[in-house]
């Protein structure tokens, strides 16, 4: 370790208790904020919280007297949910909180709280929590918070180190909210294009019953005890699952899920076995396959699901209603075409986006590594 730094126990830092007990039946509508768990996360994550649970000002003073109340330089630490989020007190902030949902570390030596927060957003200490609770759902509990071991230097380092990571982090957040602004406006781009193909109306186009530009109808049973792996594709409410030795429907097709997860929609090149999940388009009419996959996906089934506990999709249901689309299958090919050329640059962008996303997170990891490494 690096000269004039130590490993200590939050224990030996800070005072680490949690709140006196708030029964659920004592919360109030007004009053003094009261939080949970999930409030210390979005005050972590986003600086505010439109807090929905209260305590009576007479329950607050009450318990402010007898045992304290988070003061500035307190850190708040989630025990259950997503473990080890941390909020640091601010001056004016005015609240209390749900005992077992949160640890209070009481700041009681030089210690930077912001430091220690940072310590908490590094592999060190997110390392420690995750070995305590193991593969289960568990606790981060005040015993275990009190034997969280931390490598701390002297205070003017921790200082220069949180001064450091605010700037660096600042602009990370910066990048990371452009880079997601950008991965939002490609997705609502080409849902803007898709929604503008299908609302046109006018010369060389004609309203029609769906049943009339497609016929759908309910694949077929097949057990897995029956199924035999061969060269046709398997087509369940989730997509390919699978192969079989027969393909009694002739690709290209187009199939949906009937059962389970309804909405989906599936474009399949080759000859194929729909199970009975789904429904596969039996009739196109002459229109163009991949069109209408287009135009499937783009009716939004899901709004035709009906049934209580497993909702199903009943063809009846949307047969009847009307969908405009070309005339010509010239023009609904090539239609489809520009549509899929527009979603593999929008899905080119996505991972562009995605992968940026990544990489900024990484460099935060990076930064915290270094940081409490000695490193930066």
């Amino acid at each position: 370790m690096k000269t004039g730094w130590e490993t200590k126990k939050l224990g030996d830092l800070f005072d680490i208790t949690s709140s006196k007990r708030v029964f659920k039946s004592e919360w109030k509508q007004e009053g003094v904020p009261f939080y949970r768990a999930r409030e210390i996360v979005k005050l972590a994550n986003q600086g505010f919280v439109d807090n929905e649970l209260f305590i009576s000002q007479e329950m607050f003073d009450e318990y402010s007297a007898k045992s304290g109340i988070p003061q500035e330089g307190d850190i708040m630490v989630t025990g259950v949910g997503t473990l080890g989020i941390c909020y640091v007190v601010r001056r004016n902030d005015r609240f209390y909180f749900k005992d077992g949902n949160i640890i209070w570390l009481k700041k009681v030596s030089d210690a930077s709280s912001r430091f220690v927060e940072y310590a908490f957003q590094s592999d060190f200490i997110r390392k420690q929590i995750d070995d305590s609770v193991g593969a289960t759902v568990g606790t981060f509990t005040i015993i275990k918070a009190k034997n969280t071991l931390i490598p701390i230097p002297p205070l003017t380092e921790q200082q220069r180190i949180v001064a450091i990571l605010d700037e660096a982090f600042d602009g990370i957040a910066t990048a990371t909210a452009n880079a997601e602004q950008n991965l939002q406006n490609a997705r609502a781009l080409f849902e803007s294009y898709l929604d503008a193909v299908f609302r046109q109306r006018g010369e060389g186009w004609v309203e029609k019953r769906l049943e009339d530009v497609c016929v759908l109808q309910r694949g077929f049973d097949l057990p897995t005890r029956s199924r035999v792996q061969g060269e046709f594709p398997l087509v369940s409410s989730s997509g390919i699952i699978d192969t079989h030795n027969k393909g009694p429907v002739k690709g290209p097709g187009v199939a949906t899920g009937r059962s389970g997860s309804i909405g989906n929609v599936f474009f399949v090149e080759e000859d194929y076995w729909p199970l009975n999940t789904v429904l596969y388009v039996k009739q196109f009419h002459g229109n163009s396959p991949r069109f209408v996959y287009r135009l499937l996906k783009h009716f939004d089934l899901k709004r035709f699901a009906s049934g209580a506990g497993v909702p199903t999709l009943n063809r009846n249901f949307v047969h009847d209603e009307l969908v405009t689309v070309p005339k010509s299958k010239t023009m609904q090919d090539r239609i489809a075409e520009r549509l899929d050329e527009i979603e593999q640059e929008t899905q080119r962008l996505e991972t562009i986006y995605q992968r940026k996303l990544a990489a900024l997170d990484e460099l935060k990891q990076s930064l915290l590594h270094q940081a409490f490494a000695g490193d930066l």
